[in-house]
């Protein structure tokens, strides 16, 4: 059985697209070319809001989804790639935070991809 809850993946694909989006205006190549670190300062209010509430959204679902039985493989791959990619960018130099957060975001997406292709052959 499909869960109903995979059918939030498009609005997270989404989430997690204009998070590279906003992460690329925060952490982009300008800003590490004038030697800025923005984690030294907070970013503004509302993104901090948003941004906060979106990983929120995505960490709730994927915690839900694998109470579920559906994809767990899957969704571990996204929890596993999730907690890896903040330990590495709490670490790494800034210089790589655009590369972790690309990279976390690109496996969020793949498997949230998956999980609907395997709805779709399950239906």
């Amino acid at each position: 059985m499909i869960p109903p809850l995979l059918f939030l993946s498009p609005v997270l694909i989404a989430l997690e697209m204009v998070q590279l989006v906003v992460a690329e205006r925060l952490f982009g190549v300008k800003v590490i070319q004038r030697g800025e670190d923005p984690r030294r300062r907070p970013p503004p209010g509302g993104v901090a809001a948003l941004w906060s509430i979106g990983i929120l959204i995505n960490a709730a679902w994927m915690l839900s989804m694998v109470t579920t039985g559906f994809g767990t493989g899957r969704v571990a791959c996204m929890l596993a790639a999730s907690i890896l990619g903040y330990g590495l960018r709490a670490y790494l130099p800034f210089r790589w935070t655009l590369v972790i957060l690309t990279f976390e975001g690109a496996i969020r997406m793949g498997m949230h991809a998956s999980l609907l292709m395997l709805a779709w052959r399950l239906r």
